[in-house]
């Protein structure tokens, strides 16, 4: 039998991806289904530094689309939770306004899980 590990094709990255869950191993399949170049996690954006230049607040997307000059956060959390989430795209968008960022929310990924007949598990750990 071969090895289980999945085998992006579309994947642009120089070691193989680590999701932090299986939503976004599945969002990853998606991709690679339509050929779709992907990064996982290449770029973290700071958001807020204290007085002595130490980092207090950072953001980490899920994946970047090359192609598409988009950064793809999915978050599967409950949409109660997703406010903190939010903000930090917000701050994104106003302090790096050349950088096209799009969330997908639970609902957006279960529309996709569903057309594609994915079972979507578990819940977006946060970061």
């Amino acid at each position: 039998m071969s090895d289980s590990k999945p085998k992006f094709t579309a994947y642009m990255g120089d070691t193989p991806p680590q999701f932090a869950n299986r939503s976004e191993e599945e969002c990853a399949r998606i991709l690679d289904y339509y050929g779709l170049p992907w990064m996982y996690e290449p770029r973290t954006f700071v958001l807020e530094r204290d007085q002595e230049g130490n980092v207090v607040e950072a953001f980490t997307p899920d994946f970047y689309l090359p192609e598409q000059d988009l950064f793809v956060e999915l978050t599967t959390m409950k949409q109660a939770h997703v406010t903190k989430k939010n903000m930090k795209i917000r701050k994104i968008k106003e302090r790096f306004p050349e950088i096209n960022i799009k969330l997908f929310y639970k609902r957006d990924f279960l529309k996709l899980a569903q057309k594609y007949d994915i079972h979507a598990e578990g819940e977006h750990q946060s970061r």
